[in-house]
């Protein structure tokens, strides 16, 4: 993708964000609009988008960068999961639950999607859609331990396997290896549902943005995580990707997703569980603007 273009995509992006901080703030989406604009994105388009984007002609050479590409996602993860237990050891007890799971699980769910589309096309899409896979699966075990007790092994495994988003990822799996066509009215509807994937995303965004006290968002301790998440985890997953010889569309997109913000799930599980709320919403939003600076950065040197 041309820096133009990317530019472009990153300022569609950010109207969409204000644009959703101006209809909370105005009053026309009430506090309620966040539940539902999230359960709208997780349970109908999201998982549209991502069945759209498995909808091609079946290539070997795609299937075997699939089989790389989970390798590499799941590689992210552990390297994910070492610094969240080595980097974040003096912090107090309510910070520390905060760190450790913002570096487990980033916004790709959200923000990933969208931008691995608009810079990759549909195969980027659908490459995202897998790499998610493992991170999803690090939530629910591995994330949410960081603030309690995770579920039993069977609970943990039916909530994965049973996640819209990777039951789409099921179905495209399916229509893609069997070649199986759709009727074109179901094809067509699909796409325009999941055509909404980043104007949603964007403007749930925007409204969890119009809720936030952003005074003294900035810190050392916020600057140091946005720095973790944000620039050493995606350029090391970098440099592994080009030492290893890994081929350049896998290379970017897990880069690009290795390099989202935090999670956004990140302030609502502190918020349960006793951890420092106030301090998991400035990760959030500090983390998830400068993605605003990073995400170009990051496609350049692709």
């Amino acid at each position: 993708m041309e820096i133009s273009g990317l530019l472009n995509l990153q300022g569609e992006m950010f109207l969409l964000l204000v644009a959703g901080a101006m209809l909370r703030k105005k009053g026309i989406l009430p506090p309620a609009a966040k539940d539902i604009l999230t359960d709208l994105i997780l349970y109908l388009v999201l998982p549209c988008n991502i069945i759209h984007s498995f909808r091609m002609e079946l290539d070997l050479g795609v299937l075997k960068s699939v089989l790389v590409l989970i390798v590499v996602a799941v590689m992210i993860q552990v390297l994910c999961m070492v610094l969240s237990r080595i980097l974040y050891n003096r912090e107090e007890t309510g910070r520390k639950k905060v760190f450790q799971y913002a570096t487990l699980v980033s916004n790709a769910g959200f923000m990933g999607n969208p931008i691995a589309e608009g810079v990759f096309g549909a195969q980027g899409l659908m490459y995202a859609s897998i790499y998610l896979v493992p991170q999803r699966i690090v939530m629910w075990t591995a994330g949410i331990a960081c603030f309690t007790e995770s579920g039993s092994p069977r609970e943990v495994i039916k909530k994965v396997a049973t996640h819209p988003c990777i039951v789409s990822v099921y179905i495209g799996l399916a229509l893609m290896i069997g070649q199986l066509p759709l009727p074109e009215f179901l094809g067509m509807t699909i796409k325009a549902v999941g055509g909404c994937t980043t104007a949603l995303s964007m403007l749930l965004i925007g409204t969890i943005f119009a809720d936030l006290d952003l005074s003294g968002m900035v810190s050392m301790p916020v600057l140091r995580f946005t720095l973790v998440r944000l620039v050493v985890i995606p350029g090391i997953a970098y440099l592994g990707c080009r030492l290893c010889g890994v081929d350049r569309l896998v290379t970017g997109v897990s880069v690009l997703l290795a390099g989202i913000s935090a999670g956004s799930t990140t302030a609502i599980l502190a918020n349960k569980y006793q951890g420092d709320v106030e301090f998991a919403t400035k990760c959030v939003v500090f983390s998830t603007l400068m993605t605003l600076v990073t995400v170009p950065l990051w496609c350049l040197v692709q």
